[in-house]
Order: structure tokens, then sequence, then C-alpha cells
């Protein structure tokens, strides 16, 4: 491996599965997990684009999860797919780069689209004569316009100092992706004050936007517990503590990763927790913020309906 990483400017991946059985059995859990988070966002797409029912601010920004977790996944499973079956650790420069610039840019995007969804909840339930006026359509477009600029520009700034780093180590990378810090291990500079802005990023890009859907959420379950009815308390105290226990998963691992130093991390541990915020995540999103959602199943009612519908009268014709 070493005359490798002297000879070539590819990176290698030394990626999460072991050379075992647990390793085998390991890659199919994973590869399943991808399967069914690739199916369950794609659906949640095409469910809320297809119902009119479905064509407000709080189901946009629902497709828009989806979307980003599409693509957030499936920025990092199929290389690691592929490494693992062929054997083929190596990714190129170019390919590193890019990989970790879209793994940044959707990770911001969706810190950020996190905490305007729980904003969105907020108002609707303790504001709701105010909500067709601070959620607007338009509202709606600026917090995922907001979300998408500041996750690209974040990524585009962070890719850009890590891939003009000189690298004279070892070019393999212990991670199962191309992780910016991960690749600072390899440098042969000293990296404290980048590691600084990274710290700062963290700050701003995680820590900041949980404490803001921690207070929102809270707000939420004060007014809630003040409802006279009980059902719909019931109701709200579940929606709240399954969105929390999500919001939890994706932002403590990741938070917990970036915002300590080099010196207290751990390779195995890092791949470890960076599997909660980069697989299980997107395949939560979509259950939980969706298919437990009573709107949601009733759309899905109304698509098999049309679908059998237009398909019986295809038949009669025929």
């Amino acid at each position: 491996m070493e005359n490798y990483n002297q000879t070539s400017n590819d990176f290698i991946l030394l990626g999460l599965f072991p050379s075992s059985r647990f390793g085998i059995f390991l890659f199919i859990l994973i590869f399943l997990i991808f399967l069914i988070a690739l199916f369950s966002n794609l659906f949640m797409i095409l469910l809320i684009f297809l119902d009119t029912h479905l064509h407000i601010p709080m189901y946009f920004l629902l497709s828009q999860l989806s979307f980003i977790d599409l693509n957030y996944i499936s920025t990092i499973v199929p290389k690691m797919a592929y490494n693992f079956l062929f054997a083929d650790k190596s990714i190129s420069f170019i390919g590193c780069g890019i990989q970790s610039f879209f793994f940044l840019t959707l990770g911001g995007a969706e810190t950020l689209l996190l905490t305007f969804m729980a904003y969105d909840r907020y108002v609707a339930i303790c504001f709701p004569l105010h909500y067709p006026i601070k959620i607007s359509r338009k509202v709606c477009m600026l917090m995922i316009t907001g979300s998408w600029v500041m996750g690209s520009i974040n990524s585009c700034a962070h890719t850009t100092y890590a891939f003009r780093i000189p690298y004279c180590k070892s070019r393999a990378i212990n991670h199962f992706f191309c992780d910016v810090p991960a690749m600072l291990t390899l440098a042969c500079m000293d990296t404290r004050i980048y590691e600084y802005t990274v710290f700062m990023s963290t700050i701003f890009f995680l820590l900041l936007p949980f404490i803001g859907i921690a207070c929102s959420y809270g707000r939420v379950l004060f007014a809630v517990y003040y409802m006279h009815s009980t059902k719909g308390r019931k109701k709200a105290y579940s929606t709240c503590s399954t969105h929390l226990t999500v919001v939890t998963f994706y932002y403590m691992p990741f938070a917990y990763t970036y915002l300590r130093p080099r010196s207290f991390r751990t390779p195995t541990e890092d791949k470890a927790l960076a599997v909660f915020y980069t697989i299980l995540t997107p395949m939560l999103n979509p259950v939980i913020y969706s298919l437990r959602n009573k709107e949601v199943i009733g759309a899905l009612r109304r698509l098999i309906h049309r679908f059998c519908s237009v398909k019986l009268s295809t038949n009669i014709v025929a």
C-alpha cells in the first residue's frame, strides 16, 4: 500500500466493513437500509408532488428533506458498496473532492432545513391564526433557498481549503468516505487554525440549529400542555418526541465528532458515529416525519384509489 501511496494521487478509503463474515453481514444490512431509504424518500417526493392536498409549506419542506436525504445517502453508500464488492478501496483525488463537497453541502442544508421545519411546527401550533402569514409560500422558498445556499458556501470553503493542503503522509483515509477531519490526519502541515474554523462551522451548522429546534419543540410542548383535548395532547406529545429523537440521532453524533479535538478521537468511533448521520437518519426521516402522518396516509389511499379507478376504466373500455 505504501508504494501505491507514493506513486499515485488517489486516496484509499479503508472502509467500514471488516474482512470477515461479520463484514458481509454488515454490508448486506447497510445495503438494505440504503434501498429502504432510497425508495421511501423517492416515494415521499412523488406522493407530495402528485397529491394537491399536500401542496402546503409543511409538506413542501418535507419533500425537500426527502430530496436531500435521497442524495445524501447516495453520495456515501454506492461508493462504499463498490469498494467492498470489487475489493478496490481507491478513490481519485477529484472524486474525493466531489464526494466531500456534496456531503458537506447536503449535510449543512439538512441541518438548517430541520431547524426551519421545527419553526414551521412551532408557528402552526402556537400561532395557528398567523401561520398563513408567517409561513407563506414565499417564506417557505426563502427557507429552502437559504438552506441550500448556506450549505453550499460552507461546503465550498471547506472543500477548497482541504484539497489545497499538501498530503505527504499515507494516502489511506481511515473512514468509509472522504471526511475532512479524517483527511487532516494525513496532512504534512499544521492544520490547527483550519481545525478551529471547522469547530466554528460545527457550532453554526449543528449546535445553534439544535438549540433552536429544542427551543421550538419546548415551546410547542408547553403550549400543548394547556390543550383541553386529551387526544390532541397525546398526539402532539407523540409527534414532538419522535421528531426530537430523530433530530438527536442526526445532530448529536455529528456534533460530537466535529466538536472534539483530534487527540480525543479514534477512527473506529468516528466511523460508528458517522453511520448514524449518513445512513440511518436518511432512512428514519421519511418514516418518522411522513409515513406516520395521517395526511400522508390519506394521500396514499387517494393515490391508490385513483390508480385503481384508472385501471378499472381502462379495462371497461378494453
